[in-house]
């Protein structure tokens, strides 16, 4: 049981198959509740330190949330930063005191949040730790530092409290639900949270600034967990596999006689429209299946036997790669040369231009479920359930970061303006392990997965692996989830 405990916020207790999970509730009605917390723990300046995707939304939801109380939120970046431009024309300013240099930022505030690239992080750890003041809160969008220094022997300071506020979703989404809440049930991104090292009170700052953030709901973590889900997850379903599969589709559509904007609308629209709103809003991935007609829910289980080993392999893989450092070491090698090389777009190939050709005349298509694609996606998504679930990570961790993140808050992006779009909004880390490990995933479905599902065509629907999938106690876990959310689709615009 993830249990942690707050004296100041109400705590709601679910119930899971085999465990029981606490979560806080959050909702605009709770900002003064939490802008008193900031004030009895002394926080007078937030620093948000960059300006990028999270950094950006951070800086403009808490600025707004936190209107009229007199806590003041400062962005810090170089001097020579092409973000500063970007932080005027948003209203923080040298002028005003909203803006200033990073480090003169950091020693002059008692939260500060981190939300520089990881590879920056790691490069600037030791300045950023003799910057901050003594009794500092140190405040993480996610794990990868701790994963850095654990990797290399080291840790945080013994005089600052460091805690975790993790969205589930990009800056880009954190910002956007944040504005449709103003009209929408508080709508938000939900996070999830952990405390790290506590000098006092860490746990309720950590709630706080969640709520301030606008999430509609927290979760319980640890940083060492959240960076084993969060590399993993966006490695997998949530960007690498979900882009391989979307690419494998289309050439199969299109070997098969169908036309270019049917191949996509096929392969993609499929995915980030009818699927992901099917799992959403009627039934979860149960629902994806039961709702297909009895034909093509052979086809489902089909798919879904013929990907589930593989991917889960490949996920498990990944998850080593993640645990042992390397993908970690890997993401502070390429950021180094990032500096000077941008990274290569992802949707170079022409299947994304025919995907202009369809979002613009979209009233031309029907909306279709696929039923390969569908059970394709759903086998992948189990494999990383089952991997994150086998390695102890908890329901709310397990249906959020497998799930919840993909169809709430990246496949809209990817419906609004293509996989580049939604994988070049992610930060570079999570960019890098797309690239890396989305043409393998790419390799295996085109290779085996494809001809395993091709020379297989008796039903599968009562195979021990499929009946596995009809009864997985996720099914209910993610129904209890997704109560929870805002039922709103993103708005990207």
């Amino acid at each position: 049981m993830n249990h942690f405990q707050s004296n100041i916020f109400p705590m709601r207790k679910l119930v899971f198959p085999g465990a029981a999970e606490w979560i806080v509730v959050g909702g605009r009605d709770m900002f003064p509740t939490a802008t008193r917390v900031f004030r009895a723990a002394g926080i007078r300046q937030i620093a948000v330190i960059g300006f990028g995707s999270q950094g950006h939304a951070h800086a403009l939801n808490l600025r707004e949330s936190l209107v009229g109380s007199g806590i003041v939120v400062k962005v810090g970046l170089p001097e020579e930063s092409g973000s500063r431009q970007k932080a005027r024309a948003a209203g923080f300013t040298e002028k005003d005191g909203t803006l200033g240099e990073t480090f003169a930022v950091i020693a002059e505030s008692d939260f500060v949040i981190l939300l520089i690239p990881d590879s920056e992080q790691v490069r600037l750890y030791k300045k950023i730790f003799a910057a901050l003041r003594l009794g500092a809160i140190l405040g993480l969008a996610h794990g990868f530092l701790l994963g850095h220094l654990l990797s290399v022997g080291e840790y945080f300071p013994d005089n600052i409290s460091v805690i975790g506020v993790c969205p589930k979703g990009v800056g880009t989404s954190v910002r956007l639900w944040y504005e449709q809440g103003r009209e929408t049930n508080g709508a938000g991104i939900p996070c999830s949270i952990a405390v790290e090292c506590d000098l006092g009170g860490a746990l309720d700052v950590a709630i706080a600034w969640a709520i301030q953030l606008g999430a509609p709901l927290s979760s319980f973590t640890t940083l060492r967990k959240e960076f084993l889900s969060d590399l993993t997850g966006e490695r997998a379903i949530l960007l690498g596999a979900v882009w391989a599969l979307a690419e494998m589709a289309y050439r199969r559509f299109i070997e098969l006689g169908f036309s270019e904007e049917e191949a996509f609308n096929l392969a993609v629209e499929s995915i980030t429209g009818p699927i992901s709103d099917r799992i959403s809003r009627h039934g979860g991935l149960l629902g994806l299946y039961s709702g297909l007609p009895g034909s093509e829910q052979k086809i489902f289980a089909r798919a879904y036997v013929s990907v589930y080993g593989p991917a889960k392999e490949l996920i498990e893989d990944i998850y080593a790669s993640v645990e042992s450092g390397d993908e970690i070491r890997e993401v502070v090698e390429r950021g180094n040369q990032l500096r000077e090389h941008p990274m290569e777009r992802v949707d170079i190939g022409e299947m994304w231009a025919v995907g202009e050709r369809v979002r613009q005349n979209r009233e031309n298509f029907e909306k279709v479920i696929d039923p390969m694609v569908a059970g394709l996606y759903a086998g992948i998504m189990m494999a990383q359930v089952d991997v994150l679930h086998d390695h102890g990570h908890w329901w709310t961790e397990v249906c959020f970061e497998s799930i919840i993140e993909a169809i709430k808050s990246l496949n809209p992006l990817m419906h609004a303006k293509g996989v580049g779009f939604m994988v070049h909004s992610c930060s570079p880390t999570a960019q890098l392990g797309a690239k890396k490990w989305g043409p393998r995933f790419m390799s295996s479905l085109w290779g085996d997965v494809l001809q395993d599902f091709s020379n297989n065509p008796e039903s599968v629907l009562g195979s021990p692996l499929f009946q596995l999938f009809v009864g997985h106690p996720v099914h209910s876990s993610l129904a209890t989830c997704l109560e929870l959310v805002p039922k709103e689709d993103l708005y990207v615009g």
